[in-house]
Formats: C-alpha cells, structure tokens, sequence
C-alpha cells in the first residue's frame, strides 16, 4: 500500500513540475490572446466609427433608391393585376357599389328639387373582406422581404468591420 502511495505521490510531483514548466508560455500565451483581442476589439471600434460616419452621410440617397426600387415592381403588379379576370370581375362586381350611389345622389337631388323630405337613405359603403386578406399577405410577405434585406445590411456592415484595412 505504501509502494501505491509513494508512486503517486511520484507522480503528483512530476506533473506539478510539468505544470510549472508550461505555466509561463501558458501566461505568456494568454497575455497574448488577450493583447490581440483588444488590438482586434480597437481596430473594429475605429471601422465601425468609419462605417456608421459613412451610414449617415449617405442614408438619405440609400433610402431614396431603396424606396424608388419597388416603382417598376409596382407598374408591373398594376399591370398584371389588371390582366387578371378574377380581377376585371371584382372591379364590376364593387362598380355597383358606385352606381347604386350615384342612384341614390340623383334621387336625392330630385327629391330636394321637387320640395319634398329626402327619404332616400345615405350610401352605405363596406369593405370587401377579400381586400384585408389580400392586404395581409402582401403585408406579411413584404415584412420578410424587408426582413431579408435588413440582414443583408447587417452583413454588409460586419464584412466592413472585419475587413482589414
């Protein structure tokens, strides 16, 4: 049992003396990462001054050709839109609306012309449901569209802080 306690007792010795010896590159390794890190750490801080002075001298031209981006997507969903049936058939169907209004106007006028208590009701004027859910999904995939593009400048900004230079 002795012999057992003595070996690790060797042991124990042998790696302490090891441990010592690796100990000061080990600090001086250490010392080094961390110089490094702050040297990196300054160096990103100076880009990200360089990137965000850039960010407000240009903003307003960037946003000015991120807003102008969507006009011809915009002309080419009129166009399509109007091609669509479906489309032409709902535009019919919500006209009524409108000639039951002008019915109803004409019939008023009539009515105060002749002298007499307009008893012709108001326009009654309601959304279709099929406009909010369009909306929606428009909404909703244009929301992840702007999602998409919001990481692109993200990736753009941090390409910038970490490019050397």
């Amino acid at each position: 049992m002795a012999t057992e306690i003595e070996k690790a007792a060797e042991r124990v010795a042998k790696l302490r003396a090891q441990a010592e010896r690796l100990s000061g590159p080990l600090a001086d390794a250490q010392e080094q990462l961390d110089a490094a890190r702050e040297v990196e750490a300054a160096r990103r801080a100076e880009r990200a001054i360089a990137y965000n002075r850039d960010v407000v001298a240009t903003w307003q031209d960037r946003a000015n050709e991120a807003a102008n981006s969507g006009d011809d997507a915009h002309a080419r969903f009129l166009e399509a839109l109007t091609a669509e049936p479906w489309f032409a058939a709902y535009v019919e169907y919500r006209s009524a609306r409108y000639k039951r209004g002008h019915v109803l106007t004409e019939a008023q006028r009539a009515q105060t012309a002749l002298g007499e208590a307009v008893t012709v009701p108001e326009q009654r004027w309601y959304d279709a449901e099929i406009l909010d859910e369009i909306q929606r999904t428009v909404e909703s995939q244009a929301a992840a569209l702007g999602a998409e593009f919001s990481e692109d400048l993200d990736a753009q900004r941090e390409a910038f802080l970490a490019e050397r230079g």
